[in-house]
Formats: C-alpha cells, structure tokens, sequence
C-alpha cells in the first residue's frame, strides 16, 4: 500500500478510537503519524526496503508500534488492530466518517439514536425529515451533511490526482523491471493533470505481451482481476482504484497514447479531420483510403499530419488547441522547473510541523531562490492564529533565521484572514511590517454572493496585499466553492496589481485551470505555492504546476519564476 492509503488508516484508527474514549495521547499519536505519512516526499515501501523497522521509526510521529503497524501492512497488506477496530463498528460506518461536515460524534450519535450506519440510511433520514427532532440538529447544519452526501456522491470512484500519481508511480516503477518492455508511459486523464482521476492507463511496447500482462496481473498493489485479455488487463487496486494496461507495437505507440490520452472531444475531432481527408485514424494509427499506415508511431504523428504544432497533453480538452496549433500559436507551458520560490508555507508557530528553519533548509534542497513564511493570523484561531504581538515577534524570528541560512531569501509573511466586512485580520500598521501579505477567507463560506464578493474585493484593494490565497475556498470532494463573482475578484485583482494564488495543495488546486486562463486573458498575475505544514509538503508544487499547464499558463505569467531580485520589484 502506497502513503496517503497508510496515512487514511491511522486517521481512521484515530477516529474510532476517539469514538471509543480511547486514550487522547494515542489518538494523537496515530494522527501525527498519519500527517506524517502523507506528506512523505519518499515512498514508504522503499524506505522500509532501505532500513527496515528502523528507517520507519525515523519518520517524525512514527514509534516503535505504528512502525510495526506499517510493517504488517506492507508484508501482508493488512493491519490486524484496525481489522479488529472495524468490527466493533457497522459494516459501512467508516464511509459514513468521510462525509464532509458530519463528525465521528456526530455519526455515533445518529448511529446510536436511530441505528443510522451508511451513507444512504442518512440520505433516507434526511429525506423523512428524522434528523429535524435532535437538539442541536439545525436546518443550516442538515444541510450542510445533505451538501456532503452530495460531494461524496459526485467523487464516487474518482480520486484526487496525488494520489492517482503515487499509484500510477508505482506501477510505473515494478513495471520497469521487466525487459520485455521496451516502453512504457501513463495515459489518460492523469497524463493531462485533471484534478481528480478515474482510473489509471498504462501504455507498455512490446513484442511480448503475455509475459507484460501476466507481470502486470500479479503486482503487489493488484487487488484482484477484472479481465484479462492477449494484449490488455484491467484490474483494481488494493486502494480501489481501477488500472488498465495496453500492449502495443512499436508502429502504434504513438496512436495509442494519443487515443488513449484524450479527451473524448479532442479525440472525436480528430477522426473528423481523419474522415474529411478520406483516412481513418484509430488506436493503431493513421490509415490512408487504401488502409496503409501513414502515421502513428509517434505521438507528433497525430498532429503533424493534419499541419498542426505538437498539442501538450494538458491541452487536449477541446478550448480552441486545434485553432491556436493550426495558427503556429499554442503557449510555452510553464514547467516545474521554472519555479524558483515557494511562497505559502506554515510552520510550527501556526499549525504546521516544522521550524523556519526546516522549512527553508528543505526549499533550498529542492533549489528554490527564496520562500515566504505565512502563518495564520489571530482569527484562525483553530490552526493556531498569532496575535498581532505574536505576529511581530515572528517577523523579527523569521528575519533572525534568514541571518544564518545562506543560500535562501527567506521573506516574512502572513496568510491574513479577510474578515467578513472584508477588513484585513490585522490593522494596517501591522501588515505594514511583512515582507508578503497573503489575504484568504477562512471563515463565513455561505455568505450571499454580492457580500463575499464585495468582501475580498475589499480586501485586494488594500495596499499591503499581495496576493489572494485560494480564491474559491473550495476542497474538492468536502466543500463546494463559495458563491463567488470570480470575474469581478480577477478584475478587481487586476486594477490593484494583486497577485492570485494557484494553491498547489491537491484538495485545493485553486485558482482552476478555467479560472486560469480567463485571470491570463485579463493580464492578471499570479503564483504557484503549495501552502505546505511541513518540509514534505513542498513536493506538492507540481499539481499546481499542471493546473497552470491546464490553465495555457506561460513562465511570464506566474510571478515566482521571476529571480529574487525582480520579484521583489514586481512586488512592489
């Protein structure tokens, strides 16, 4: 099992652990270590093949217990203690915790009072009307959870892209190892960075495919089998995940990822074009009207043929690709490799994991320029908030710490609280003092459309705001994006010279890949940050790359490509 699924149990231990009034410092632990194991930048199966017991207790929150736990996992894919939490509790119940808005206490309460223990007996529930006659059960609350149901339902079988890409890496990975393959690459929608994935295509040429598939089939991540065919296998993984596994000849690799990249309406148009020329164009490549192959081992093939510019699979979503290609004008995508700063991260002054210094020891590693330190303001009190005398005092660590870190820039920061008046958490003589303001709302989500619009205009027209944080509020598949004009924000952001964030954290992935290439056309500027709590959360800057991808966003139009010293000036 890959990290976030081992991460997902010991949450879920934690959880029915704390229903059973399980000792608090052991809920806490299984939680630390499941915060620990998500953010990972290493797959835990190579560090136990490493070091054994020993390389997992060195994982911060891991002892000696929950590295055994670990340990049991991975050599026979269970752990017997959740095993046996499991069954004290309905068969459906866990699904029932993963509703967005219904707490463990909530669900025991339900369970208890009305034998309520799956989703769809809640559904049931709040259709008759039961949930109405529970103190405490107000109609904003019912609707909220009838909201949830509704997520959960619209992400059923579709998971967040980090961890489609953990799963996919590791096929990739075992598969590699075989010598029949001469190639081997994902498909899909993984391939064009889509925020959340179905299933995972894996593309493999061959001369061997019985000996690929028969590999394929017995994978150690393999659940079981769903089909299993000459060239091709579909079979569901052990986190319930479909994977689908082609062979193809050399001649048709290049068709084959297309075809199997997509989307369905860049596909369909292509065969148009195939049929207005008399061709026909499929999996296995181009075909004249005398059925001769004229194209499709390589991928350029199926663009070059019809005199259009290679299309980045991240565009292949039918937003006017084929126009732009014909013209000679697709954008030079921004990579990875152009970001040279980081500039959302919380340390342990807020809710985060590590010190400054951990944080910046670890962005230097990764070769970024400079980072910002933006820890909560004094409204998010949940997540550990600084008064405006803690938030001083931290400005003056954070400039003490950049003393002894060279190599680093290393800005003083805040993610400031955009009250629901739209007034910054912080006076003004306050955010003054800050190297880099982020303003975001964390709070009051269900305002009506014209107030929390008119509220973060208000909030980017301050002077000492550099960028808007998360602009929609949303974390896909737990809470819907508030009611926002996104058009009037990006706008407003535009008049004030405010920076929008793309929040690379892959619950978020916000500002959208739509919202991107409307804020390019409006000449708005923008940044790619990952909000890290901790050093392994820094990794996660390549999900918002892809959305800047998605978003036809070029290095000019983010604005932490820049050098230090021309970013500081763009800052100001």
């Amino acid at each position: 099992m890959e990290n976030l699924g081992i991460s997902k149990i010991f949450s879920q231990i934690a959880e029915l652990l704390e229903l059973k009034g399980k000792n608090p410092f052991k809920i806490k632990a299984y939680q630390r270590a499941a915060q620990s194991i998500e953010s990972l930048s290493k797959n835990i199966n190579d560090l136990y093949d490493s070091g054994g017991l020993k390389a997992l207790e060195e994982i911060p929150g891991v002892g000696k217990s929950i590295a055994e736990h670990i340990e049991e996992l991975i050599k026979h894919g269970k752990i017997t203690k959740y095993k046996e939490l499991l069954k004290e509790f309905p068969p459906d119940f866990i699904k029932l915790l993963e509703i967005p808005g219904l707490g463990p206490k909530t669900a025991m309460l339900l369970h208890k009072k009305f034998k309520i223990s799956s989703p769809a007996q809640l559904e049931a529930a709040i259709k008759n009307g039961i949930l109405k006659d529970i103190p405490g059960f107000k109609e904003k609350k019912i609707e909220n959870i009838k909201k949830g149901i509704e997520l959960k339902k619209k992400a059923h079988g579709r998971f967040l892209i980090s961890e489609a890409t953990e799963y996919a890496e590791a096929l990739l990975k075992e598969l590699k190892d075989v010598e029949e393959i001469d190639d081997i690459m994902v498909a899909g929608s993984l391939r064009r960075g889509q925020e959340t994935i179905g299933d995972i295509d894996i593309l493999v040429i061959s001369k061997k495919p019985e000996k690929i598939i028969d590999k394929f089939t017995k994978l150690t991540l393999v659940d079981r089998v769903l089909a299993r065919g000459e060239t091709k296998s579909s079979v569901i993984m052990k986190n319930g995940m479909q994977a689908d596994l082609r062979v193809v000849p050399k001649k048709s690799f290049g068709a084959a990822a297309h075809y199997f990249t997509g989307s369905k309406g860049h596909n369909i148009h292509i065969r148009q074009l195939a049929q207005e020329k008399g061709w026909k164009i499929n999996e296995y490549g181009i075909f004249d009207k005398k059925g001769k192959q004229i194209g499709g081992e390589t991928e350029e093939d199926m663009f070059t043929k019809f005199g259009f510019d290679f299309i980045p699979p991240e565009l292949r979503e039918m937003r006017g690709e084929f126009e732009t290609a014909k013209e000679g004008k697709l954008p030079k995508l921004i990579e990875l490799k152009d970001i040279r700063g980081d500039l959302h991260m919380h340390t342990k002054t807020s809710d985060g994991s590590n010190t400054i210094e951990e944080m910046a020891v670890a962005a230097k590693k990764i070769g970024y320029e400079y980072i910002a330190i933006t820890d909560h303001s004094v409204s998010t009190r949940v997540a550990g908030g600084l008064t405006s005398i803690e938030a001083l005092a931290q400005i003056k660590e954070i400039k003490d710490a950049a003393k002894h870190i060279h190599g680093i820039h290393i800005l003083a920061g805040v993610e400031c609280d955009i009250k629901p008046d739209g007034s910054m958490d912080y006076k003004d003589e306050i955010l003054k003092q800050f190297d880099f303001v982020i303003a975001s709302v964390h709070s009051n989500f269900k305002m009506q459309k014209d107030k929390i619009t008119e509220r973060i205009i208000k909030a980017v027209n301050n002077p000492y705001v550099k960028v808007l944080g998360h602009p929609s509020g949303r974390l896909i598949g737990e809470r819907a994006p508030y009611d926002v004009d996104m058009e009037e924000v990006l706008k407003a952001c535009k008049k004030t010279g405010t920076a929008v964030e793309i929040n690379s954290y892959p619950n978020r992935l916000d500002l959208t890949d739509i919202w991107c290439m409307r804020a390019k056309k409006l000449g708005v500027k923008m940044i790619i940050s990952t909000d890290s709590h901790r050093t392994g959360h820094l990794h996660l800057m390549k999900y918002g790359v892809l959305v800047a991808r998605r978003g036809w966003l070029e290095k000019q139009d983010i604005l932490n490509t820049l050098p230090y010293e021309k970013f500081i000036k763009a800052l100001k």
